[in-house]
C-alpha cells in the first residue's frame, strides 16, 4: 500500500470488523489457555499462578483492544508491542509455550494491518521471530527445569524450528492478503476515477458539440447572408433599371429583366455550391475564377465598373469561402449602403501572407466605420483564421476592406 493511500468508509468498516474478528480469536485463545492452566492448577495446585496467568491474559486482550481501535500513532503501537511481548514472555514462563505461536500470530497480525511498508513489517517480522525465540526458550526452561540436557536442547530447537516456521508462513499469508486487498481496493478507486473522467469528458464533448453546432450554424447564416445577400443586391439593380427603361426603351428592359433572371439563378446556383462546400465537397475552380466570375456577374446588366488584379493563390477549403464570401459582402455593402459605382479588387501573396483588398467609391463613412452583421463576420473570421481585417473610409472618399491571412495556415 502507498503512504498516501486511505481507505475509503466500506474499507474502514471492512478493517473494523477484521480487527474485531482478531480480538475473538485472541479471546477463544486465551481461554483455552487458562483452562489448560486451570487443569493443571487442580492436578498440582497453585492459585497464584492461575491468578497471574488470567491477569496477564486479561491485560494482553485489553492491551490489544486499545492498540487495535484506540492507537493511531506507530510509535504508540510499538510501545504496546512491547507490553504485549512481555506479557506473552509472562504466559510463556506460566504456561509452558502451549499457544505462544498462536498469539504471537494474532499481534502480529494486528500490526501488519497498521504498517504499510514492507520494509517495517520485515522488521517486525525477524524482531518478533527473535522474541518468540527468547520466550520460549524462557518458559519450556521454567517449565521443564530438570530436564537432561541432550532432552532439552533437542526439544527447544525442534519446538522452536516449528514456531519460527508457523510466523514464517503466516508473515507470507497476511503479506500476500494485505497486498492484494491494498491493489484491489487501489483498483476499485482508479475505477471509480476513471468512471468519474469517463463522466467528465462526456460533458464536455457534449458541450464542444454544442459549441461546434453553434458555430457551424453561424457560417451557414453568413455564407447565407453573402451569398443572397449578394446576388439579390445585383437582381434589384437590374429589374429597378429595367423599371425605368420600361417605358422609354423596352428592348433594354427586357435584357435587363432576362439578365436579373439569369442572376437569380446563378444566385441559387451560388447557393448550392456553398451547400456542397458545407458537405465537405471541393469546388473544382480556382480562387481567382470564382472571383471573377463573382465580378462578372456583378457588373452584367449594371452600369458598374470594377478594376481587378489577381494572382492565382492556392487556399483551404475554409479561406477560399471566406476570401469569396467577403468579396460578395464589400461588393453588396458598397453598392447597397454607399451608392459605389467603381471598385477596384487586388489579391495578392506577398510574402509570407495572402492580402485581398476591395475599395469603392462609394459614400464612405463618417468617423469611425460601422460594422454590421457583415462586416463584424468577415472581422471575426480572418482573425480566427490568424490574420486581420483593416476597414477604413471617409466621408464621399469611398470605403475599404483589406483582409490579410498568413500563409502558414493555408492548407495546400
Amino acid at each position: 500500500m502507498n503512504n498516501d493511500f486511505k481507505l475509503n468508509l466500506n474499507d474502514r468498516l471492512f478493517t473494523k470488523y477484521f480487527k474485531l474478528i482478531l480480538m475473538g480469536v485472541l479471546l477463544v485463545t486465551e481461554i483455552l489457555v487458562c483452562a489448560q492452566y486451570a487443569t493443571q492448577y487442580m492436578t498440582a495446585g497453585g492459585v497464584g499462578e492461575l491468578i497471574a496467568v488470567v491477569a496477564s491474559c486479561a491485560t494482553l486482550t485489553g492491551l490489544e483492544i486499545i492498540n487495535s481501535f484506540a492507537i493511531k500513532q506507530f510509535a504508540a503501537k510499538i510501545v504496546f508491542y512491547a507490553l504485549d511481548t512481555a506479557l506473552l514472555l509472562a504466559l510463556s514462563v506460566l504456561t509452558g509455550n502451549s499457544y505462544l505461536p498462536m498469539l504471537y500470530c494474532i499481534i502480529l497480525t494486528q500490526f501488519y494491518i497498521s504498517v504499510d511498508e514492507m520494509k517495517l513489517k520485515t522488521v517486525l517480522f525477524i524482531v518478533s521471530c527473535v522474541l518468540y525465540v527468547v520466550s520460549f526458550v524462557c518458559g519450556w526452561v521454567v517449565v521443564n527445569e530438570g530436564a537432561s540436557l541432550y532432552e532439552s536442547i533437542v526439544q527447544i530447537l525442534g519446538d522452536s524450528f516449528i514456531g519460527v516456521f508457523i510466523l514464517v508462513i503466516h508473515f507470507v499469508i497476511c503479506t500476500f492478503i494485505l497486498k492484494f486487498y491494498a491493489q484491489n481496493v487501489q483498483l476499485r478507486l482508479a475505477l471509480k476515477e476513471a468512471d468519474e473522467n469517463k463522466a467528465q469528458l462526456k460533458d464536455v464533448f457534449e458541450q464542444l458539440s454544442h459549441t461546434a453546432v453553434f458555430e457551424e450554424r453561424n457560417r451557414i447564416a453568413k455564407d447565407i447572408h453573402d451569398n443572397a445577400g449578394h446576388s439579390m443586391t445585383t437582381v434589384i439593380m437590374q429589374t429597378e433599371a429595367a423599371k425605368l427603361l420600361i417605358d422609354s426603351d423596352p428592348q433594354e428592359a427586357k435584357k435587363r429583366i432576362i439578365s436579373a433572371n439569369m442572376q437569380a439563378k446563378n444566385a441559387l446556383e451560388q447557393m448550392r455550391e456553398s451547400v456542397h462546400l458545407l458537405a465537405g465537397r471541393n469546388s473544382s475552380k480556382s480562387l481567382k475564377a470564382d472571383i471573377e466570375e463573382i465580378i462578372a456577374q456583378t457588373i452584367d446588366g449594371t452600369e458598374l465598373k470594377i478594376r481587378c488584379d489577381l494572382e492565382d493563390v492556392r487556399v483551404g477549403e475554409e479561406e477560399y469561402r471566406f476570401l469569396c464570401n467577403s468579396v460578395k459582402e464589400c461588393l453588396a455593402n458598397g453598392i447597397r449602403h454607399g451608392g459605389a459605382t467603381a471598385f477596384y479588387i487586388e489579391m495578392k501573396n506577398v510574402l509570407s501572407n495572402i492580402t485581398l483588398l476591395i475599395s469603392d467609391n462609394g459614400s464612405g463613412t463618417e468617423g469611425e466605420p460601422k460594422f454590421g452583421f457583415g462586416l463584424n463576420g468577415i472581422k471575426d473570421k480572418a482573425e480566427a483564421l490568424g490574420g486581420s481585417c483593416a476597414i477604413s473610409g471617409e466621408a464621399g472618399e469611398g470605403f475599404e476592406v483589406e483582409i490579410t491571412l498568413p500563409y502558414r495556415k493555408i492548407k495546400e
